[in-house]
């Protein structure tokens, strides 16, 4: 199944002042609203398992499971795993906390998440919903470049609209906690 493409609709004032190369990267986008995943047993497995281990703060299992949702969503879509890591608290500055990274191998593999599952001021386990959308938040940059062959990954609309197209097939939101 192809991803969901939708014509764009009007655009916000940081695409109007992109160079024109961007823009296009922009458009393009903004016209695939979804992706394609039917998460198997597997999967959805890996995602409850997530649920379960992340308040524990075990960083070794909590990478573990990361990387077991990342390597069945890339194989799900049919494009190269990357590596997932797990580090503790999160780096701050004065504009606010960095949640999750994604820095692309550019074409020699080697692509790479880093996520951070510890808050920058308490040091107190994410909550499950945050860490998993940040997984997926970052998985949605690899998928730019692997899946969708986007020159760049931008923030578009269409940008989150595949991220939350990706935790709905999941059928993540029944794992949340009180």
């Amino acid at each position: 199944m192809a991803p969901e493409f939708r014509p764009p609709g009007p655009k916000p004032a940081w695409y109007r002042r992109l160079p024109p190369a961007l823009q296009r990267v922009a458009t393009a986008s903004d016209r695939v609203t979804s992706v394609p995943l039917r998460a198997g047993p597997v999967l959805r497995a890996a995602v409850g398992a997530l649920a379960d281990a992340l308040p524990a703060g075990h960083a070794e299992t909590v990478e573990r499971i990361s990387q077991q949702v990342a390597d069945e969503v890339c194989a799900s879509l049919g494009v190269p795993r990357l590596r997932v890591r797990v580090a503790l608290r999160r780096p701050a500055d004065a504009r606010g906390e960095l949640h999750g990274l994604y820095t692309p191998g550019n074409g020699r593999g080697g692509d790479q998440i880093v996520l951070w599952m510890l808050t920058a001021k308490r040091g107190q386990v994410v909550a499950y919903r945050t860490f998993l959308r940040t997984l997926l938040h970052e998985l949605c940059h690899h998928l730019d470049y692997e899946l969708l062959r986007l020159r760049e990954s931008l923030h578009t609309q269409g940008f989150y609209q595949r991220e939350s197209s990706l935790f709905a097939a999941l059928g993540a939101a029944r794992f949340d906690r009180p």
